[in-house]
Formats: C-alpha cells, sequence, structure tokens
C-alpha cells in the first residue's frame, strides 16, 4: 500500500467519539465465571459487591446482559478533553527493521497520567460522587493507575488513598508525587498503615510487595473507614467496559484507512490494556466473521496466562476480596522485583481468562525483561515516543512479528496498544 495514502497519525473527529463503552461480557458466549464468596461458595450478590464498590461499579460488574452502556454525561465531558487519542502508523520502526510488515499503534499516553487507565478512573469516579460518597482508596504498581485516579478524584472533589507497591515507589520516585500534587494520599505497601501491611513486615521486613498486598491495604481501608469504597485499575469487567473505548476508536480509525490488522497485541498484566483494545475486533470472532488473530504478551517473571493456573483464587494476599476464576499463579504469589511494575500481579482477568480458554484470545507469549528494554529503546529512537516497560512488552512481540516478515518477505498489518509512556521510568531504562 502507497505510504502517501496513509497518514502518520489519526485522529477521529470529537463527533466520534463513542457515546456508548462496549460490554463483552453480554456478547461472549457463556460470559466469564462469576466472582463467589469465600465464605458461601455462591455467586457474589450486589448487596456485597456495593460493600465495596460503589453502586454504579457493582451493577457494571454484575451486567451480563446490555450490550451497549451509555457513558454518563460527565464522563464524556471529561473524556473530551483527552479523547479521541490517535491511532499512529509506526513507519519509522517499519524502517528501521527494514520489514514489509505495517505496523500501528493506538497511543493512549497524552494525558497526565501517561497511560490509558484515566478512561475508568474518570469513570469510577464520578460513580462515586454520584453516589455521595467522599472517597476512594485503590491500589497501584508502576504509578499509572494512581495518578489516573487521584487526576479522576480531583476532577470530581473526592479523596482519595492510594497503596503503591513498595518497589515500584522506590523505582519510581516521580509517580507518588505526581499523585500528591492531585491530591491522592500515598502510602508504600506493604506499610504500617493497616493491620495486613504490618503483618507482612513483620513477617518479611524487606518485603517489597506485590499488587495482591497493595489491594488488601486498600480494601482493609475500605472496611474500616465510612463513606468510602475501593477502585481498581484491571481485572474485573467494570474495568475492561470501560477500557473498551480505546478498542472501538482504534477499529474506526483503521476502517477509514481501509486497513484490517492481522495480529492485536497487547501486553498483559491484570488485562485493562489487552481487553480494551480486544474490544474492537472481539465480536467479529463471537460472531464467526473474519477477525484478527489475538496475542497476549506477559513478562518472564510474573506469566499468569502461560504459567498459571486456570482455577478460582482471591484476588489479594490477605485474602480479603471474593475469589474469581482465572488465570493464576496464587494469590500469595510474590513477584520479582521487575520494573514493569503494571505486570506484576498474581492472576488475569476472568474475562479474559475464559477467553483464553475457550481459544478466542488465541496465544499468549511470555518476554523477558531484556527484550522488553531493547524493544523500548528501538520504539524510541525510531518513533520518538519513550514507552512504559509495560507497554515495551507488546512492542517487543510487534517487533518479533514484523521480523518474521523480513524473513518471509509477505506483508502483515499488525496494531498494537502503546498505553504508557515511560518518562518515570528512565532508570529502568539503564540512562
Amino acid at each position: 500500500m502507497s505510504t502517501e495514502k496513509i497518514p502518520y497519525r489519526v485522529v477521529l473527529p470529537e463527533s466520534q467519539l463513542p457515546r456508548h463503552w462496549l460490554n463483552l461480557r453480554a456478547l461472549m458466549p457463556g460470559g466469564p465465571e462469576p466472582l463467589l464468596n469465600p465464605a458461601t461458595g455462591s455467586p457474589i450478590t450486589r448487596e456485597e459487591l456495593c460493600a465495596v464498590f460503589s453502586e454504579g461499579c457493582a451493577d457494571q460488574e454484575l451486567n451480563t446482559t446490555q450490550t451497549h452502556i451509555p457513558i454518563p454525561e460527565e464522563v464524556f465531558d471529561a473524556y473530551r478533553s483527552y479523547r479521541p487519542s490517535p491511532l499512529c502508523r509506526a513507519y519509522g520502526l517499519e524502517k528501521a527493521l527494514d520489514t514489509p510488515a505495517r505496523i500501528y499503534y493506538k497511543f493512549e499516553g497524552g494525558n497526565t497520567s501517561g497511560s490509558h487507565k484515566l478512561n475508568s478512573a474518570v469513570a469510577q469516579a464520578y460513580y462515586a460522587k454520584k453516589q455521595g460518597l467522599r472517597g476512594l482508596a485503590t491500589e497501584t504498581g508502576a504509578g499509572q493507575w494512581g495518578t489516573a485516579l487521584s487526576m479522576a478524584c480531583a476532577h470530581f472533589g473526592l479523596e482519595l488513598s492510594v497503596f503503591m507497591v513498595k518497589t515500584s515507589a522506590a523505582q519510581k520516585p516521580m509517580r507518588p508525587q505526581l499523585m500528591k500534587l492531585f491530591g491522592g494520599k500515598v502510602f508504600e505497601s506493604p506499610g504500617s498503615a493497616t493491620e495486613t501491611g504490618r503483618a507482612m513486615l513483620g513477617a518479611d521486613p524487606q518485603c517489597g510487595g506485590s499488587l495482591g498486598t497493595a489491594i488488601s491495604e486498600a480494601i482493609e481501608t475500605v472496611r474500616s473507614q465510612s463513606g468510602i469504597r475501593y477502585a481498581l485499575g484491571s481485572v474485573l469487567d467494570q474495568v475492561l467496559l470501560h477500557q473498551s473505548i480505546l478498542g472501538l476508536e482504534a477499529r474506526t480509525a483503521m476502517d477509514q484507512l481501509g486497513e484490517r490488522p492481522d495480529l492485536v497485541i497487547g501486553c498483559a498484566g491484570g488485562g485493562s490494556n489487552l481487553g480494551g483494545l480486544l474490544a474492537g475486533y472481539l465480536p467479529d470472532r463471537f460472531e464467526n466473521r473474519p477477525a484478527p488473530r489475538f496475542l497476549a504478551v506477559e513478562p518472564e517473571a510474573c506469566p499468569s496466562l502461560t504459567r498459571g493456573e486456570y482455577r478460582y483464587d482471591f484476588c489479594d494476599a490477605a485474602k480479603l476480596t471474593p475469589m474469581a476464576k482465572m488465570y493464576t499463579l496464587g494469590c500469595d504469589f510474590m513477584p520479582p522485583k521487575i520494573h514493569a511494575g503494571g505486570l506484576r500481579y498474581h492472576g488475569m482477568s476472568p474475562l479474559l481468562s475464559k477467553l483464553y480458554a475457550q481459544g478466542f484470545l488465541d496465544e499468549a507469549c511470555a518476554v523477558s525483561s531484556q527484550e522488553v528494554f531493547e524493544s523500548g529503546r528501538l520504539f524510541a529512537r525510531a518513533e520518538g515516543i519513550l514507552p512504559a516497560p509495560e507497554s515495551s512488552h507488546a512492542i517487543a512481540a510487534a517487533i518479533r512479528q514484523a521480523m518474521k516478515c523480513r524473513i518471509s518477505g509477505e506483508s502483515s498489518v499488525i496494531l498494537f496498544n502503546l498505553t504508557g509512556t515511560g518518562y518515570c521510568d528512565l532508570a529502568a531504562y539503564g540512562l
């Protein structure tokens, strides 16, 4: 295809910003397995969920029938400040790799949080404000989610407590400062602010923490204080619902270019990145129409899809949460202190887990930190954007596919999600 016909960057007009989220749970055959109350073994009820989440988010978590859910006007107005986000053709990377492949990426890093996380943060903060809550509590790994939720809570006038994985807080000191700039209170996890944190430090004073640990501390905070609820940045269906907006935009932009991806790639930690992008194309697979191959990319150090078991497990280390059926390494798994902090979760989204078990999610692979950072550096030099380590996992897989095309001489259209910038990760790049 002539390069003159394909611009470097496509930004949809505001009039084409989606007005509905796409509920994959209502479309997929059978739907994901229900969350369970660990005490009774029964599916979690709305009342039980509302003790943890805002009422609006609890309703979305349980919604199995409504395919298209309207985006509230207040959320849509907030989206308009940074959406639609651009779809980019990676001409520089194609040239550097000398490949006939055509590589596209959806760039979600054009807001202060530097990531796609704001799509769900705005929605969750809105539902908390609508309910009359005074604040939220959450966990964060790399800090992108914590930053995004701090921004969203500031926008809606809510308090926020963020429990940040201790290893990541040490690796990325600018992230806690960003959260504090927007009014968030930041606690290293495990820490002394909760009984859970104190117990973990008592057992291991050098514990670097995990997302499961930070979730436990956030849940304990919600249970011990009135007027606040828990918000999460990945894993559950409500988050994938909010992130569908980026996949819907990507599909519209690709269609306008007359391009159809052969391969869609997303990094996979809890599932918000990958699930959001897949929303643009999974309906084709469900309805037996031609569809791309779907590839999940995770770190070798935390390989839930490629090495985990598909079973019910707790979503946090202290076993305070409902149980979810997912690919899991075990809720007590303590990951190595890798720099891709957003991919250090022990389990995978229940929705994506079932899609993988059913074969709708075609493939998963794990890549090493060395390959991740080599790919990120190459992308930065070729495209002028420094990617977060999480997104560099998808870049590594895209490069692998592009190199196969160079060897075979066959073209292929590759689409991946660039959902984070790496300006707080310079130390990890060895610079």
